[in-house]
């Protein structure tokens, strides 16, 4: 018997714009997008020194979903992560790719290799939050709700995850972007492929 699922929780980042549950809760404008996610760090109060050697992607993937699970118990849970985005880890991919091409300065670094690929970010959740669940990073032209709905469903109503952390975190060039959500038995948005269609474009 298939489960009612809900919405718990979700944040949006962009435009140097961070909101909670459809609220503002964050702003800093004319900044690039390093300094936005270290002032966005600093906004949540959280001490985490590793959070300075991530790429950007991981850097957005970690603080989003710190907005969703800080007041959440995660240790020994079982809750899945399902990422998606239409860059990868490109941004990061360019970077390591400009050191190999640097002649009189070559030595592709092993701290930015270890970041060239886009599920390093679900790493980074999970280490903060001590998740040993199922999880799986996919790669779409734009947010494809269908996907993630059905996926999401599948991974609870199977017993795969007790709840699932899910969305979309894409940075390349200008763009730095995110819409996660975590999905559960609890709560009163109902999980719906229209509602995270209207979440995501709100």
């Amino acid at each position: 018997m298939s489960k009612k699922l809900y919405i718990q929780k979700y944040c949006k980042i962009k435009n140097n714009q961070v909101f909670l549950n459809g609220e503002q809760i964050f702003e800093a404008d004319n900044l690039d997008k390093k300094e936005f996610l270290k002032r966005v760090y600093n906004f949540i109060e959280i001490k985490y020194s590793k959070f300075f050697k991530m790429d950007n992607l991981s850097k957005l993937a970690f603080l989003s979903a710190e907005f969703i699970l800080n007041e959440i118990e995660t240790e020994g849970k079982n809750i899945g992560i399902v990422l998606s985005n239409n860059a990868s880890s490109i941004e990061t991919d360019r970077k390591h790719q400009d050191s190999i091409n640097d002649k009189e300065h070559y030595y592709p670094s092993p701290a930015v290799f270890v970041y060239t690929l886009p599920n390093i970010g679900i790493g980074e959740i999970s280490i903060r939050h001590q998740l040993k669940s199922e999880n799986g990073f996919f790669v779409f032209e734009n947010y494809n709700a269908n996907f993630h709905y059905n996926y999401e469903k599948s991974l609870i109503n199977n017993n795969k995850s007790e709840s699932v952390l899910a969305g979309w975190v894409n940075i390349d060039k200008d763009s730095c972007e995110a819409f996660l959500y975590l999905i559960s038995e609890t709560g009163t948005l109902e999980h719906t492929e229209e509602n995270l269609n209207q979440l995501y474009n709100n």
